[in-house]
């Protein structure tokens, strides 16, 4: 019994564990739209430096689940714990490195200023982090019914990202010069729309982990 305690500890910690690395990345996407809005360089530098805490935190992560794996032989539910888990933290590493692209895109732009005042990419990077802080305490909860309903919200970023296509091109179309400026928007626009899929990706394997079967969600283009 006091065996099987222990275990179940152990899940508990690798479940916050998971939530942490989910708030290093939420910060991660904030401070990158930030450093944009501001075009403060060196915090975008310091945003690309400290994406490999991100990698060193998921590569841990990984580490204690293939521990929990190797020690314990989990079987049913608690496997589907430790594997929704490894599932849950690559693709919060890959937005990490999403977050890191934004920072790179704000150094590739170099002194130029703003084609505009950003509106819409940040309504963006907004519900990126909505949709994502939600997604991981359905995670902790087994809330199905929230996972599906965050995957239909995919709707409001790909709207988002629609809008802003069409603004840019807009821009290009009408003044060539501005065709640097405006792909570079277009692509950190880009990293964010990817950011909101991958929060998709996490709230269909919490839906599996909640019922053991796997669903074909399919995400509507509203």
């Amino acid at each position: 019994m006091a065996v099987r305690g222990a275990f179940q500890r152990q899940l508990r910690d690798l479940q916050s564990d998971v939530l942490e690395l989910g708030n290093m990345v939420a910060k991660a996407i904030d401070r990158s739209i930030e450093a944009l809005k501001t075009r403060d360089t060196e915090a975008a530098r310091q945003i690309i430096a400290d994406d490999h805490n991100i990698d060193h935190k998921r590569y841990d992560i990984e580490e204690q689940c293939l521990r929990l794996i190797a020690t314990q032989q989990p079987m049913a539910g608690d496997l589907r714990t430790i594997i929704t888990a490894l599932h849950i933290v690559s693709e919060l590493e890959r937005m990490g490195d999403h977050a890191e692209g934004i920072a790179k895109i704000n150094l590739m732009m170099g002194q130029q200023p703003l084609l505009k005042p950003l509106i819409d990419v940040p309504r963006m990077a907004q519900k990126a982090q909505d949709m994502l802080g939600r997604s991981l305490d359905a995670f902790l909860t087994k809330d199905m019914a929230a996972a599906k309903q965050i995957i239909e919200e995919d709707d409001e970023v790909d709207a988002l990202y629609d809008q802003v296509y069409r603004e840019l091109v807009t821009f290009m179309i009408e003044d060539p010069r501005t065709i640097t400026r405006a792909t570079h928007l277009l692509w950190v626009a880009h990293n964010l729309e990817r950011i909101a899929d991958r929060v998709t990706n996490i709230c269909e394997r919490v839906v599996f982990y909640a019922t053991g079967k796997r669903e074909d969600l399919e995400v509507s283009r509203y």
